[in-house]
């Protein structure tokens, strides 16, 4: 669809707030999409699935959500739990730091908020991990605060509607951030019919909206309620994105048996790695210990913006590579395959581990 764009100038007062909320409510309780942490009354639930959705895709949480809330069903139990129990869960979700400093948190609010979580968006910011997104989040979703949140999806609506390009500046955001929140319905009184969705069902739309319809490409404009507001009407001018970086890794799969027992050799990431750090990965190889060899495996793996050609090379017969090893950050352990499902593995260990049957993809 064309593009049509709006006066840079034009003061957001004159956005047609009411209009764009009430159509917006209407399409979302007809089209929201049935997601374990909507209509939950607990708020460490709704924090829990707000830091597993920080830049991770809906369909992968889901199933890790239901997981980490069964081991972990309350603060009390996150709480007292070894971190690293916390990342074994964690693991395949990526971004490890977030599982981390969710620990922290609930170990802050146990110890000196009495296990009670704050219930406005400024006191929540006190937690370890908590930044302006999450709090608001919290606050808006399970205490029903009249606090706008906006990531990426109700970014890329706003800027649409409003006719704006991607823009980074201060002012640009600060923009924004009047807007979404003249959007926010106010706070009923506590304990009014209702008074608990009001705002959060808002962001929830918001959001919503983002992920299903007003998409970064090919948008869904026919299907839009806002369409008739809409400044836009189709994808919006963004800036132009880095390419992705390309780079080879090379792992090794060393298998032992012990009785009746088979271990997997791994190592486990220094605590005071950049990434993943304590967390436990197939031994990297130096690229000259694998030339003239077959890999067992190939694939693809991605991590935040470098793309990997992963190979995965298993012993030859009367060779060893495991003094071959790129660089022990860590320690070399053997674990019992059986074990596995407990440790904190990366992502790439437990997506090749899967793919080679040595372990199960769910636990």
């Amino acid at each position: 669809m064309g593009s049509k764009k709006a006066n840079a100038s034009e003061p957001a007062a004159r956005f047609p707030v009411v209009a764009f909320r009430r159509r917006l409510a209407a399409w979302y309780r007809e089209n929201a999409r049935s997601l374990p942490w909507r209509g939950v009354n607990d708020a460490y639930a709704t924090w829990v699935s707000e830091i597993m959705l920080q830049q991770t895709r809906v369909a992968t949480v889901i199933e890790r959500y239901r997981e980490f809330l069964q081991r972990f069903p309350t603060i009390a139990a996150l709480a007292e739990a070894d971190v690293e129990q916390v990342l074994a869960l964690w693991s395949g979700l990526g971004y490890y730091r977030r599982a981390r400093m969710l620990h922290r948190a609930a170990q802050f609010v146990v110890r000196e908020l009495k296990g009670e979580l704050p219930r406005t968006a400024g006191r929540l910011r006190m937690l370890p991990g908590v930044g302006d997104y999450t709090a608001a989040a919290i606050a808006s979703l399970a205490f029903g605060e009249s606090v706008a949140v906006v990531d990426g999806n109700v970014e890329r609506v706003l800027l649409r509607v409003t006719g704006h390009p991607e823009d980074h500046s201060t002012a640009a955001r600060k923009r924004l951030a009047a807007l979404a929140q003249e959007l926010v319905p106010a706070a009923m009184k506590p304990g009014a019919p209702g008074w608990e969705n009001l705002p959060g069902e808002h962001n929830q739309a918001m959001m919503e909206l983002g992920a299903t319809v007003c998409v970064p490409k090919g948008p869904l404009c026919l299907q839009c309620p806002v369409m008739e507001l809409c400044a836009t009407r189709g994808e919006h001018v963004t800036a132009v994105r880095a390419p992705l970086k390309s780079r080879y890794a090379a792992h090794l799969l060393a298998l032992r048996k012990r009785g009746v027992q088979t271990e997997v050799l791994l190592e486990r990431r220094a605590e005071t790695a950049s990434q993943m750090a304590g967390m436990l990965e197939l031994p990297p190889l130096v690229a000259e210990a694998v030339e003239g060899l077959e890999p067992a495996l190939r694939l693809r793996h991605s991590i935040t913006t470098t793309n990997y050609m992963v190979e995965v090379f298993t012993e030859p017969e009367g060779q060893s590579l495991q003094g071959q090893v790129a660089s022990v950050e860590g320690a070399l352990l053997w674990v019992p395959t059986e074990r596995l499902g407990f440790q904190p593995l990366t992502g790439l260990a437990r997506k090749v581990l899967v793919k080679l049957r040595i372990m199960e993809g769910r636990r």
